[in-house]
């Protein structure tokens, strides 16, 4: 390669309209990185379940639905763990909604680009977005794993995080381990 085309080939890379390796990644629509396959739960659920359906799935994050398919919020497992730290008695009655922040939390649409949304996931310091379908119903969750993932070229999960059946938690929200325990407490 002569002089001549090696500074056209840089000043090709330069120039806003080229995309190359990882801008072409942040150039893609959410919709190409997202996790489709995602377990949702309805807004008017109780807590427990929430804690059951993570436990489940082996998700981090689940998304909550209203019963028309538009999309309430995004619990975090840490924060459903927070609540199930009470008592199983004083859990019946608690509702998912009620875990919601009284703020709209942030989310993204599926045509936006996955810049728009590693934007925001840093300026909201979330890591992971409810994606949403043109006619305003949850398509997907964004996580800051998929980005990471479609960085470094791996393809797109389209399963849940773990989709094998597992044995039943030894620990029970709102309980203390048994005397004797060596596994790990509730996360």
């Amino acid at each position: 390669m002569t002089l001549a085309n090696k500074k056209e080939a840089t000043m090709e890379e330069q120039q806003p309209g080229v995309v190359h390796g990882e801008q072409e990644v942040l150039a893609r629509t959410v919709a190409v990185v997202m996790r489709t396959a995602v377990v949702t739960i309805d807004v008017d659920e109780t807590v427990l379940v929430a804690w059951e359906l993570l436990e489940r799935s082996g998700s981090r994050h689940l998304p909550v639905v209203h019963p028309d398919g538009r999309c309430a919020g995004l619990l975090d497992r840490a924060d459903v763990a927070v609540v199930c730290a009470a008592p199983a008695a004083s859990l019946s009655g608690l509702r998912v909604g009620d875990l919601l922040p009284a703020h709209r939390s942030a989310l993204v649409h599926v045509e936006q680009t996955v810049r728009h949304a590693a934007d925001l996931m840093s300026y909201t310091e979330a890591d992971a977005l409810p994606v949403l379908a043109e006619d305003g119903r949850l398509a997907g969750v964004l996580t800051a794993a998929d980005i990471v993932a479609a960085l470094a070229g791996r393809p797109v999960q389209k399963e849940p995080a773990d989709t094998r059946p597992r044995a039943p938690s030894t620990v029970l929200p709102g309980l203390p381990p048994r005397r004797g325990y060596r596994g790990t407490a509730v996360p």
